[in-house]
């Protein structure tokens, strides 16, 4: 494996971590979780001088400058019992300076950081971020540092961090947990989820290397995974091999928490995951419909994003802006496999699968925003382009490069197999794009659309430079449908949802009001705010807007029933639809002239036409027997 890290890093330019200097020594402290504050205790080491220190800013995976200095607070530096000033740069507001005196070789920092998520009585998610401190202006993968974890007794760690003795998670001991030297780089992407209520599952045993699922929920029962779900996970640890036909890690968590208080998180990390989803998220198959690819998504990263990363997105410091121009790769390819490899695993079925891609084209399809703006654009804007607020989002089109990539891919890869013969698919491209260099350890090698290309012209000669451009760089009224009919399927529309629709409006709480999306043109809270309104839809016609209420429907109090009820009635009526609306602190009438009932999108089978989609979400590897999966 070192030989191999070795040449890997000859072959693309990649420092190796020196461990020259002492490391930084961080203890983490999280026992202060239910007051939303964290502590950190740091020993630097330092040269007397001038020194200056930072926290990171541009957080990998976030596309966007999230380092929470904001919340940094209690700085307080210390030499030989003696407290130092500091002066914050006044320019770079995450750089502290610190003159150091002299024969002082290690500089101690204190600093407190306010949690505004992930925390409660029972549980702690560590982002390292929070608590980062280390010099300035050197690559993060040159600076080692070895980190220390402090929970309340009787809690569980789960993290893809290597603890430097023996430690059992499950015992649930608490206390301080000390864990082997690494990097910067590498510990800011090694996050620690933490609870009372813990659980540590290893999942597909005989696959190498090893693969868990670490659990942390609010409730005692809620962290005992069904079964069921273990399985289906373990199926995804081996269909990710095959589809990839490497791993780029030492170990691999899955870091899960369940809880209705924390909040919901899907981030990616090259040995793990920091996955959040709602108490009873994965309590049953149905529930588990909606977050049914989070796990195969923020997987798949570890090789598409964190091991394969566009040059331009990799930077070797968290303070150098990351640019965004190759995202429909990075997250469009992702969307793509991680809904694919949930279908493989067992996590949702064939035809949910079909649904929800549905869902998702006919979306794009009806963003009015890409009149104006290519997919490209919402990749090179994609840190200014994460809203509060979905007022007129459709017009000025959001992170679409997710969605965007994930018809772009399933396009090329009905293309490779139609060109050959159903010979080649684009698992070949992955073996070759994703498996490039081998089984390795963690490791970033960047790529360029140069050899994005390449890697599809060695799969199959095509002009693969014109496909992305067209899809990619220019401006397409419509969404990118051929992958869906080269598929075997055509995209409609009827009068009622699909099942996997009505399955996750079902599991949701204050799921909003009926879809009108795709008939009226706007999105309702359940008492009817208007959250959006399609731009050049019915409504927008009538000059309806977001924010606006609708209080009564052709002289009806509003409800979903007399919303169902006037939208069907006007297929066969000439009269425009009265909507009573409060826009403010004013009540009027408008009138929307609409006939063509509701509309829900789905998928249905062209008969003349292969079915790919099904061939491509089928699993590519079977469980091993129980006596052989025991071993």
């Amino acid at each position: 494996m070192l030989n191999r890290t070795l040449l890997l890093a000859s072959v693309f330019g990649l420092a190796l971590p020196a461990f020259a200097q002492a490391p930084i020594r961080i203890t983490a402290d999280l026992t202060e979780a239910p007051r939303k504050l964290y502590h950190a205790e740091i020993d630097l080491p330092v040269k007397p001088g001038p020194n200056t220190f930072t926290t990171p800013e541009w957080i990998p995976g976030n596309h966007r400058p999230t380092g929470p200095v904001e919340d940094i607070t209690g700085v307080v530096f210390t030499a030989n019992g003696k407290t130092l000033p500091w002066r914050r740069d006044d320019v770079d507001l995450y750089e502290f300076h610190v003159d150091v005196p002299k024969d002082v070789t290690t500089l101690h920092a204190h600093l407190d950081c306010i949690v505004t998520s992930r925390a409660d009585d029972k549980i702690a998610v560590l982002e390292w971020e929070k608590l980062l401190l280390y010099p300035a202006h050197i690559p993060v993968a040159k600076i080692a540092i070895q980190p220390s974890v402090v929970v309340p007794a009787g809690w569980g760690i789960g993290t893809a961090l290597q603890p430097t003795g023996s430690y059992d998670p499950n015992a649930k001991t608490g206390g301080t947990t000390e864990f082997q030297a690494t990097t910067v780089e590498q510990l800011e992407d090694s996050p620690v989820i933490a609870g009372e209520y813990f659980h540590e599952f290893a999942l597909a045993p005989e696959v190498t290397p090893k693969h868990y699922i670490d659990v942390v929920s609010d409730e005692p029962n809620d962290s005992n995974l069904r079964p069921e779900l273990l399985n289906e996970i373990s199926n995804l640890v081996r269909e990710a091999g095959a589809a990839y036909n490497s791993r780029h890690y030492n170990v691999y968590h899955f870091l899960l928490t369940l809880s209705d208080i924390t909040g919901g998180e899907g981030l990616e990390h090259g040995q793990s995951s920091d996955n959040g989803v709602g108490e009873m998220g994965f309590a049953s198959q149905q529930r588990q419909l909606a977050e049914s690819d989070l796990l195969s998504h923020e997987f798949t990263h570890s090789w598409n994003g964190k091991y394969r990363r566009p040059d331009k997105l990799y930077q070797r410091d968290f303070a150098t802006m990351q640019q965004g121009e190759l995202l429909w790769v990075y997250e469009g390819m992702t969307q793509y496999l991680g809904n694919v490899l949930a279908t493989r695993s067992g996590l949702k079925s064939q035809a949910a699968y079909r649904d929800m891609l549905a869902a998702s084209a006919a979306q794009l399809d009806y963003r009015s925003g890409r009149e104006w703006r290519p997919t490209d654009d919402t990749a090179v804007a994609a840190s200014i382009l994460r809203s509060d607020g979905p007022a007129w989002s459709n017009w000025r089109r959001g992170q679409d490069y997710y969605q965007e990539g994930e018809l772009l891919w399933l396009d090329a890869d009905t293309k490779i197999r139609e060109l050959t013969n159903d010979q080649k698919s684009l698992t070949d491209f992955l073996h070759i794009f994703l498996g490039k260099g081998g089984n390795t350890g963690p490791l970033i090698v960047p790529y360029n659309r140069v050899e994005l290309i390449a890697d599809l012209n060695e799969v199959v000669k095509y002009d693969w430079a014109g496909f992305l451009h067209e899809r990619v760089d220019l401006i397409n009224p419509h969404a990118d449908l051929d992958g869906i009919t080269r598929g075997g399927y055509k995209l409609v529309y009827q009068d009622h949802p699909s099942e996997s629709y009505v399955a996750m409006m079902a599991s949701r709480r204050g799921s909003g009001g009926p879809n009108l999306w795709y008939s009226l043109g706007v999105t309702l809270s359940s008492d009817g705010i208007i959250y959006d309104v399609r731009w050049g839809s019915p409504a927008d016609k009538a000059k309806l807007a977001p924010g606006q209420k609708l209080v009564a429907v052709n002289g009806r109090v509003l409800s979903a029933d007399v919303l169902h009820e006037v939208l069907a009635n006007a297929k066969s009526n000439t009269e425009p639809i009265h909507f009573l609306m409060q826009s403010e602190s004013y009540i009027k009438q408008v009138d929307v002239d609409y006939h063509d009932g509701e509309r829900y999108p789905v998928m249905v089978r062209a008969d003349d036409a292969k079915d790919y989609l099904d061939e491509i979400t089928a699993p590519l590897t079977k469980p091993p027997a129980p006596a052989e999966a025991a071993k």
